[in-house]
């Protein structure tokens, strides 16, 4: 929970992975800024990885960073998420951070657990959830489980499970332009026309406020996908039968861009505004 209490949830930043850790590390910064800066105490949840070195490597890139403090949580079995003293740390956290690994190995031990529900309610006090790849797509209610790669949407193409809830109206993807996923993310929409695709490519994030306006940041873009327009969608009974959409409406958001989740609003950066005003 942040020091200062607020009846604002934190901020949401999903993180498409492979985010630069050491050498300009902008989107790792601006969460540590967010958490408190010199105050900041990040949880690291490395839960999605099989790797032994991956907590610890948050640890230290996060007070490399200037958190005043970073612990790793290993929460690696369901039984773990009833430790009491690292339920403590969490929930004195202000900022929380799930990496990358396996989405379905986050649900499959944290879901139903003291921990998912310290995360969700922290979020919602305000302190500010961060993840990346795998700790990315664990966020929403619907969560991406596994797919298939390609740009055209058909049968079968993906697998959904739930997630952990902090996002009703986004379906996170990642690694999507560098692994060719935006069939998936519209296969979602065939299944689900409600809600919005999110897919973040590398080194990129989402910077979601309160208010639900989402900020993109980082080297690459964000594909957004909506389907509250959908005309029309069929699929296929068989796995690679081909799926039909008509009226999705589709952005590329670069960094500085901004969308209105709510309203379904996307928004240029700030300077391309400015250049189209002045060419008026």
């Amino acid at each position: 929970m942040t020091s200062e209490q607020t009846t604002q949830p934190g901020y949401l930043i999903p993180i498409g992975g492979a985010e630069r850790k050491r050498r300009s590390p902008t989107i790792l910064r601006r969460f540590v800024e967010l958490a408190g800066g010199n105050d900041a105490r990040i949880a690291v949840i490395p839960t999605a990885s099989k790797l032994d070195t991956t907590g610890p490597t948050y640890e230290e890139v996060f007070r490399g960073l200037g958190a005043e403090d970073a612990r790793s949580l290993p929460f690696r079995s369901r039984s773990d998420c009833d430790n009491p003293e690292w339920l403590e740390v969490l929930n004195a956290s202000t900022g929380i951070f799930m990496t990358g690994g396996s989405q379905l190995r986050l649900s499959r031990t944290l879901g139903a657990t003291p921990v998912a529900r310290a995360i969700r309610d922290a979020h919602a006090k305000g302190t500010h959830v961060a993840g990346t790849s795998a700790g990315a797509s664990y966020m929403s209610e619907h969560m991406i489980a596994f797919g298939d790669a390609g740009a055209s949407p058909v049968t079968h193409m993906v697998a959904l499970a739930p997630g952990l809830g902090l996002t009703q109206e986004l379906t996170i993807d990642q690694h999507f332009r560098e692994r060719d996923r935006l069939g998936r993310l519209l296969t979602v929409l065939a299944y689900n026309p409600d809600i919005v695709g999110l897919g973040l490519d590398e080194d990129t994030a989402a910077f979601i406020g309160p208010d639900k306006v989402l900020e993109v940041v980082g080297s690459g873009s964000c594909t957004l996908v909506d389907g509250s327009e959908l005309e029309h969608a069929s699929v296929g009974h068989q796995p690679g039968d081909p799926v039909s959409l008509l009226g999705v409406k589709l952005h590329i958001l670069l960094p500085g861009a901004r969308y209105e989740v709510q309203n379904r609003r996307a928004i240029p950066p700030q300077g391309i505004l400015d250049r189209e005003v002045q060419a008026l």
